[in-house]
């Protein structure tokens, strides 16, 4: 697994349309982890970071199985402020049983009645939903704050930006973060890669861990 943070140019249009746009940076991405315009991307996550005072500030975190051809973004020049590729992540060596973790999740917590997928607002609600993926993905939850709870709104499909064009997506977004722990190593270490919850196309379900002090 690879991890990659960017940091986009605010003066490029390019980057402006995709940090205020999760599908225009979904297709912007798309174009690094493809082979050609003719193939489909391999599997990537992605997530919008936040700066200090808890606003995005223009860095893009992305998570692949694969490196990235980046350059493909900076043509023509100036999308990029900064770039730090392709650090390689060892989950076997990372991920052993009982280790624990600080956590950041920016994800799409949801529950499904009568076959219709809604969207939870309620902060025990929201946490609730952390606990069951933890029970199916190899994690326990310590602790946990949800921050940034908010309705992502987009429209999708080749004419999602004409006007009346593409198909409304609507979905609610909430940043977990805290500690949890390794229950099961061999789920964790494959719950990582696929992502947790749904969304991911628009930036959602990259769970990133940072080991805690021994």
């Amino acid at each position: 697994m690879y991890l990659s943070r960017l940091r986009l140019n605010p003066a490029d249009p390019r980057a402006r349309r995709d940090l205020a746009d999760p599908y225009e940076m979904h297709r912007t991405l798309a174009r690094v982890y493809a082979l050609d315009a003719t193939q489909p991307p391999a599997r990537f996550l992605w997530r919008k970071e936040r700066g200090a005072g808890g606003w995005p500030d223009g860095t893009v975190l992305v998570q692949a199985a694969e490196p990235g051809r980046w350059a493909v973004l900076d043509e023509p020049a100036g999308y990029l402020q900064s770039l730090e590729p392709d650090k390689p992540v060892d989950l076997a060596a990372l991920v052993q049983p009982g280790r624990c973790f600080r956590f950041r999740l920016q994800a799409n917590p949801t529950v499904t009645r009568q076959g219709k997928r809604y969207g939870l607002v309620r902060e025990d609600e929201q946490l609730g939903w952390l606990n069951r993926q933890g029970e199916r993905c190899g994690f326990a939850v310590q602790a946990a704050l949800c921050s940034a709870s908010e309705r992502l709104s987009t429209r999708q499909g080749r004419q999602g930006h004409q006007p009346g064009g593409g198909q409304r997506i609507t979905v609610q977004s909430v940043l977990f973060e805290g500690v949890l722990c390794a229950t099961d190593a061999a789920a964790l270490q494959a719950a990582l890669p696929r992502g947790l919850g749904h969304a991911k196309a628009l930036g959602l379900g990259l769970l990133s861990l940072a080991p805690l002090a021994d």
